[in-house]
């Protein structure tokens, strides 16, 4: 068996991932510190987006947050 090592953007990934289904091979992609394999369910969501909500989240756990009450909707709303 041999390995091929293409890196791609996302949308290009998508489209390789498409091919290697059609022509039923397997694959594997990396990024950071996530593996997706040709077993696993696809996720409908972009990596990026979903990097960006986990660390919003982590923030938000940090206490990086603002309270919207009456005076900031007054403030950003008139």
């Amino acid at each position: 068996m041999n390995t091929i090592v293409i890196k791609a953007d996302n949308k290009l990934t998508k489209a390789l991932i498409a091919f290697c289904k059609a022509l039923g091979l397997t694959y594997e992609v990396k990024k950071e510190d996530t593996i997706i394999t040709c077993n696993e369910e696809e996720s409908p969501y972009d990596t990026e987006f979903v990097k960006m909500i986990l660390e919003r989240a982590e923030s938000a756990k940090k206490g990086n947050t603002v309270v919207f009450d009456d005076e900031l909707r007054e403030k950003l709303f008139g």
